[in-house]
This record gives structure tokens, C-alpha cells and sequence, in this order.
């Protein structure tokens, strides 16, 4: 077989729900992963927020591509049929609650018996273990526990919400660099083993420049600093006015500094000496901002972005959600592509099937049988149709699975850059 991409063959059971799982696994699929979405009879919840007949666009966004199947864990024979699927998979993926796979009956050393090269890649808000362990968490509220909307808005407002769901998709990218680790040590061991990632160990990285700031600044350190460094260490660092918008524009380098003042032809800000040093900045920030300002206010962002741009300072443009949207550099790299008409599962009129035990491990056909209790929804657009009531898959040629000592019950975590086994 001709290796294409990275993880050509890989079989990824996706039980993820909303954000977190479901972008850990559209990354692996990315990489060549096939992905088997796993919905509860009532669906993904991301599918709840439209009424539309594919679902809704944030739905597609991270689950297009993926194959799918509605399949009841709760029924005696859905759980028996996951567990089918579990000997003919590498990897599953999961974002429940901590302990919800333990009540399935679905619990680490079951699918490590069914299946001992099995990589479980779990997250959770805050983790397995420690005091925060059973506490619910979603991105807001682990957004609040872990100081990003403390340090989010202005001195003098409340704390915001960051605008993106940066805590179910930075722990979504944790999460599939821990699933890459557990498979390259797989090839070393001929074993699986259980990986987890908290969303609140993803985040608490991102407030480097912040937790610097507090530690070297004492008790008086402003948590909101508004649109200025985190840190309050690199000056200018902020968003000022345009005639028709706003530009962020920041000088990391002494070098940027007097570009910008030649740029806004202000040499008696070169030459000020109070002004040559970072430190000396950072003293001045207002004086700083105020000349800046006063610079960008009479010009347009295209302007200044080019002006700006030509000097090497970095900078750019405050866009709005539609101009990224029709952005020609994001769909010339591939990041947002028109896919077409898609249907889309449970909430679809998709072809409505039941699973039942394949009839071969070999050759992973499963047959349609009304007669079987346990109900899914499979994606017409995603399973191949393999004649009148039956759906074929690619199912994974290591189904009689592996041999060997079952792996270590303790999770490896994927913190900030690690995975620890």
C-alpha cells in the first residue's frame, strides 16, 4: 500500500461532542485519520443550535469528512457493538464528563482488554484527579477559572469572555498532539495507552506574559491591561484609531521603534533618549500612545497597513468577521473551502440503519436490520452504500487485535508541550 499521509490507516472512533473532541479528531483526519463520528441517539449538541437540514455551520466546520453513526451506549447491545468497533479502531476519542465512559461500563481497562493497541485520548475541564476533577467544565467556565476573563476587557470595566472558544480548541490541538505521542510510542511497544488533557492545564500557558507581569509587578499589577501587552513589557503595543477603523500596531525591537518614528516623522521622538529602551517606554506608555494615535487618526487602515508593512513594524488591520470570511489568503491556504450541499446525519433525512455485529472481522461489512433494537443514523454522503440494505465501511485489517499485556491504567497528560508516560 502507497503511504499518502501521515495517518493513512489510522481508524479514530469519535465520541467527542461540541468543540474540544470533535476539532482533535478533524485534525487527525487532516493527517490522513479516518474518523467514525459516534452521536448519542439525541445527536451532538452543536447540532441543537440550528434547525437547518445539514445541522448548521459550526457543526460542518468540524465534522465534515468524518464518517458517522447514531449508536445508543446505554443499551446493552449499543455498548456491545462500540466494543466491536474498539477492536477494529487505533484510537477513540473522548470529551465527557470524568467517570461518564466508567458508568457506560465503557471504562479504560474494558477497552484495553477488547483491544490492548488502543490509544484512549480523554479531556475533561480540569483533568481525572485533583479537586477540581469532578467539577463540570465548558470553554466560559474554564475560561473564568483559569484568569482569562480576569485579565480579558479594561481597567476600569468587568472581566470579558475572549472572543474565540480558545479553551476547547487549544485543548482540542493538546489533545491530538498527545494522540500522535501515543501512537509513535505504540510503535515502539506494540501497546496503547490512555492520554488525557485538561482545558484548564491548555490555557493556563496562553497567560505567560500576564502571570510575568503579576509575579515582577506586586499586588498593584493591573489584571486588565485593555488592548495593551498582557504584560505590560513591550510599549507601543496596542490598537489605535483610523480614519475608518482601527490598526493594532506594536514594536517588539528597538529597531521597530525608530522605524515607526521615521515613518511618522517624528525625530524628536527618535531622539529622546527617555524613549530608546524598552523600560523607558513602558514608563512613557501613555505619552507613547497618545503620539501614535494622533498619527494613525488621519489616515485609512489600508494606509497605514501599507505604510506600516513597507517599514517592517508589525501591524495590521482590525478586520471584521466577514472580511475574514472572504479572505483570498485564507482560501488560497486551504483554511476555509465551499464543500458544497452536505448531509448531515441525526438531524438529516439521511439513510437510517441499524448496526449489527459484522459478519467477519476481516472484512468490516456490517448489515442493516430493522429488527436490530439499537437505532443509528449513518451519513449517506460518508459511508459507502454497499448494495440494498446494507452500508459497507473501510473497517481496519488489525480487527483480530492485538496481543500483549494490557497498558498502564494511569493517563499520560498532555500539558503545555509534554506527554508524560
Amino acid at each position: 500500500m502507497r503511504v499518502t499521509t501521515a495517518l493513512q490507516g489510522v481508524v479514530v472512533l469519535d465520541l467527542g461532542q461540541v468543540y474540544n473532541g470533535p476539532y482533535c479528531t478533524h485534525l487527525l483526519r487532516h493527517l490522513g485519520a479516518t474518523v467514525v463520528k459516534v452521536e448519542p441517539p439525541s445527536g451532538d449538541p452543536v447540532r441543537w443550535r440550528s434547525d437547518s437540514a445539514t445541522s448548521g455551520q459550526a457543526f460542518m466546520m468540524l465534522n465534515a469528512g468524518k464518517r458517522g453513526l447514531r449508536l445508543d451506549l446505554k443499551h446493552p447491545e449499543g455498548k456491545a457493538l462500540f466494543l466491536d468497533l474498539v477492536r477494529c479502531a487505533d484510537v477513540v476519542v473522548e470529551n465527557f464528563a470524568p467517570g461518564a465512559l466508567d458508568r457506560l461500563g465503557l471504562d479504560w481497562p474494558t477497552l484495553s482488554q477488547a483491544n490492548p493497541r488502543l490509544v484512549l485520548a480523554s479531556s475533561s475541564g480540569y483533568g481525572s484527579d485533583g479537586p477540581y476533577s469532578a467539577l463540570r467544565g465548558m470553554d466560559v467556565t474554564v475560561q473564568a477559572m483559569t484568569a482569562v476573563l480576569a485579565t480579558t476587557g479594561f481597567p476600569d470595566g468587568g472581566p470579558v469572555k475572549a472572543g474565540p472558544a480558545l479553551a476547547d480548541f487549544g485543548s482540542g490541538v493538546h489533545l491530538a498532539c498527545a494522540v500522535l505521542a501515543a501512537l509513535f510510542q505504540r510503535e515502539r511497544t506494540g501497546l496503547g495507552q490512555r492520554v488525557e488533557v485538561a482545558m484548564q492545564d491548555a490555557v493556563l500557558p496562553s497567560l505567560t506574559s500576564n502571570i510575568a507581569g503579576a509575579l515582577e509587578g506586586g499586588p498593584d499589577f493591573p489584571e486588565r491591561t485593555g488592548n495593551r501587552h498582557g504584560g505590560l513589557a513591550v510599549v507601543p503595543y496596542n490598537v489605535y484609531p483610523a480614519s475608518d477603523g482601527w490598526m493594532a500596531v506594536l514594536c517588539l525591537r528597538d529597531r521597530h521603534w525608530e522605524a515607526l518614528c521615521a515613518v511618522m516623522q517624528r525625530p524628536d521622538l527618535a531622539a529622546d533618549a527617555a524613549l530608546a529602551t524598552p523600560s523607558g517606554r513602558v514608563a512613557r506608555m501613555d505619552d507613547v500612545d497618545a503620539a501614535i494615535s494622533a498619527w494613525t487618526v488621519g489616515s485609512s487602515k489600508d494606509e497605514l497597513f501599507r505604510l506600516l508593512q513597507d517599514a517592517d513594524i508589525p501591524s495590521a488591520p482590525v478586520r471584521s468577521l466577514h472580511e475574514v470570511i472572504h479572505d483570498p489568503h485564507l482560501r488560497h491556504r486551504g483554511m476555509l473551502q465551499e464543500v458544497g450541499r452536505v448531509i448531515a446525519g441525526p438531524r438529516s433525512s439521511g439513510h437510517r440503519c441499524a448496526w449489527a455485529r459484522p459478519r467477519s472481522r476481516s472484512s468490516g461489512r456490517h448489515r442493516c436490520s430493522a429488527s436490530t433494537p439499537t437505532r443509528c443514523w449513518v451519513n449517506c454522503c460518508a459511508w459507502t452504500r454497499s448494495g440494498s440494505g446494507s452500508c459497507a465501511t473501510q473497517a481496519s485489517s488489525r480487527c483480530t487485535g492485538a496481543r500483549g499485556t494490557s497498558p498502564s491504567s494511569e493517563p499520560a497528560r498532555a500539558g503545555a508541550s509534554s506527554v508524560r508516560g
